[in-house]
């Protein structure tokens, strides 16, 4: 049965390439133009950063020189707990997040410690060494595995003399080239001043100058002395820019509510997905709804959240609402600023947790995403829903990883949305899983309400039917609300 779908909600961007596509190319056949995933990810592509770009700038701490590009990276982290592949598997995530950004990798460095060094993270002898590895690779950047607090990041710049980011620096920085529509554009806004608010100082020597508009001048009494720092100025700007971001968000948080709202009064079932960042849950949106979302091989590519309208075999239609990936260690700053999108999440029916089946580690992942789940539904103080684990990408996974995940995930349902393996077999587990209407009723509905039979249609599960002369006999399984509308055509079997 061929699935029909139809936008239940889309982001400001996704409607604008929605508008301009028919322009792009008037002669064009239909089927053979460009989704708005497909433009999106072109797009996309064509903003990717330009290689070898370099900077003659040689004070590294000077603020304009964090907003650079980057370029040529190092990666350094501290293993501190855990096992070795637990080690490897969060370097390798780091090279993931780094190249998703635009940076080539060039080395890697993993010290074993009880703790972070406090002073440079990795200790003054292993910052000596990542110095000579950066002079010896040529890198113009360092990345570290972790979240440095700003004395460490002032202190290990010292030493290794090119700039140095942290894990959580580069994740707003992926989310800032990623993010599309107004609201996520501006919760990423709000996130980058949270995280940048406290690292102002030790940023630059020159951060602590004074800027007041009358000092040392005879401005007369109470307008003389030495004026407000340009440090000062900037928390106070970033300050006001918080607040103002802050009570637009709550202005977008009203609308969605209002869209969320009207979905749970018409009864349909809503599926929120879930899952670690390229786990493939926007390819596992199309292959249910045959929507055209964007899909790309590459960590958070998907942040706006995107809904979809999608039949069962039965006929019953359910919403289906692509949510942003999680990450282990991921920021808090990020999880505050999209806390609205992630009451999506709260409101669903039921939680389709996809889980990268070919990922080395996947119930790490699955630990990682429960943890944000929980607290998201601790904030909201909502029960928590029902929750499916997906198992995909199975034709690229480990057979033996496979065989191990179907014997811990004993009701997960295993997939691939490449290849389609499976899927009909999780459009028949959702049948079961999604609540069935409650009432069973038997009414000749007039023809002149329509109306009632497009409700029966969209909420109900139609049993059987006959058109007759004064209108069409129907049985069917439709939500309490509904029975009670059909009161007034109620017939006797």
């Amino acid at each position: 049965m061929t699935n029909t779908h139809q936008d239940a909600e889309t982001s400001d961007t996704a409607d604008t390439y929605a508008a301009a596509a028919p322009a792009a190319d008037t002669d064009m056949p239909a089927e053979d133009r460009p989704s708005v995933g497909e433009m999106q990810l072109a797009d996309r592509s064509a903003l990717r950063r330009v290689a070898g770009l370099s900077t003659e700038l040689t004070d590294v701490t000077e603020v304009e020189y964090r907003q650079l590009r980057l370029e040529r990276v190092v990666l350094v982290g501290v293993w501190t707990q855990g096992t070795a592949e637990q080690a490897e598997s969060s370097m390798a995530e780091l090279a993931a997040l780094a190249e998703t950004a635009g940076s080539e990798v060039l080395e890697g460095l993993v010290q074993r410690r009880d703790r972070p060094d406090p002073a440079t993270y990795i200790g003054s002898g292993k910052a000596e060494e990542l110095r000579e590895v950066v002079l010896a690779t040529g890198a113009d950047t360092v990345v570290c595995d972790g979240e440095l607090t700003p004395a460490q990041l002032t202190a290990l710049e010292k030493v290794v003399k090119v700039k140095v980011i942290d894990r959580t620096a580069l994740i707003l920085d992926i989310f800032a080239q990623h993010a599309t529509s107004r609201e996520g554009k501006a919760q990423v806004a709000l996130a980058q001043m949270e995280y940048m608010l406290p690292r102002l100082r030790g940023w630059g020597e020159s951060m602590s100058r004074q800027a007041g508009g009358r000092a040392g001048s005879n401005g007369g009494v109470g307008l003389r002395g030495p004026g407000e720092t340009k440090i000062e100025t900037d928390r106070r700007r970033i300050r006001e820019r918080m607040a103002k971001l802050r009570r637009e968000i709550r202005g977008m948080k009203a609308a969605r509510d209002t869209k969320r709202t009207r979905r749970v009064r018409s009864t349909i079932p809503s599926v929120a997905i879930v899952g670690y960042t390229n786990a493939g849950k926007s390819s596992l949106l199309n292959a249910l709804t045959g929507s055209g979302v964007l899909v790309q091989n590459a960590l958070f590519a998907t942040l706006d959240p995107t809904s979809r309208r999608a039949a069962l075999d039965d006929g019953r239609e359910y919403i289906l609402t692509d949510t942003v990936g999680f990450v282990r260690h991921l920021p808090t700053q990020l999880v505050e600023a999209f806390r609205s999108t992630l009451e999506e999440v709260a409101g669903a029916d039921l939680l389709l947790h996809v889980v990268d089946g070919s990922d080395p580690l996947p119930t790490e992942q699955i630990k990682a995403v429960r943890e944000v789940v929980t607290d998201v539904l601790r904030e909201s103080d909502a029960p928590p829903p029902p929750e499916l684990i997906v198992v995909n990408k199975i034709d690229a996974a480990d057979p033996v990883v496979l065989t191990q995940l179907r014997g811990l995930l004993r009701d997960a349902v295993f997939v691939s949305a490449r290849t389609g393996e499976g899927i009909e077999t999780l459009r028949a587990t959702l049948a079961d899983v999604l609540i069935r209407p409650e009432v069973e009723v038997s009414a000749l509905v007039p023809y002149t309400r329509g109306d009632l039979m497009a409700r029966i249609h969209a909420d109900g599960q139609i049993l059987d039917s006959e058109h007759e002369v004064s209108g069409t006999r129907v049985r069917a399984r439709v939500p309490e609300p509904l029975a009670s509308a059909l009161a007034d055509y109620r017939v006797v079997v």
